[in-house]
């Protein structure tokens, strides 16, 4: 008998809520999860590396790996490290446009380019990683720098919590943009861990 175990999902950090939430919900037994720090997107050139190595360290463990990451801004790496090592990740440049969907996500982002994009865990995070993360608390002036290009902030949002809503609409209004909200759910993350879960 194989000892190896059944699937593993290398995720980003910033994924895990929503993958625990869905493992409890669709009881997928065969996925084990381990989740890389959110904190790697402020530094995606890290990206790429970490994931490599998680795939080496848990190869042998089993019967196949799969990668919660979309491209997040690593220029092509992640992908060379996946196809190195015969690996899938979820479809998408980022967990918007899965959570969006690739048509929805195009569309917002031909209607206004500059459009900052928030989800449930960046909301929760969002003084930690981005004011804190990009120095804003020492240093408000540069978000003028950060931010000049954009002219709206649209939170796509995977659960209902009208506070969570409210703190986005917060985000929106300290940042000068006009807000969007809209409602996503786990998008093609829940879909492709489902049919991963299936096989």
């Amino acid at each position: 008998m194989d000892p190896r175990r059944g699937i593993l999902v290398i995720a980003c950090g910033a994924l895990a809520r929503e993958i625990a939430s869905l493992r409890r919900i669709n009881d997928w037994q065969a996925l084990d999860v381990r989740c890389l720090p959110a904190e790697l997107h402020n530094r995606p050139e890290r990206i790429a590396p970490a994931v490599r190595a998680e795939i080496r360290a848990h190869r042998d463990s089993y019967l196949s790996i799969f990668v919660a990451y979309g491209e997040c801004g690593t220029a092509g790496q992640l992908d060379a490290v996946l196809a190195e090592a015969g690996v899938e990740r979820i479809p998408g440049a980022h967990c918007y446009e899965f959570f969006a969907g690739s048509n929805a996500f195009a569309q917002l982002s031909e209607a206004e380019p500059g459009t900052f994009y928030l989800t449930d865990f960046l909301v929760r995070h969002f003084d930690r990683l981005v004011t804190r993360g990009l120095g804003l608390d020492r240093h408000p002036e540069l978000a003028a720098e950060y931010f000049r290009h954009y002219r709206k902030l649209v939170y796509l949002a995977q659960t209902r919590v009208p506070a969570t809503i409210e703190r986005a609409r917060q985000i929106a209004h300290q940042m000068g943009f006009e807000f969007e909200h809209r409602f996503t759910g786990y998008g093609g993350l829940g879909q492709r861990l489902d049919a991963l879960a299936a096989t």
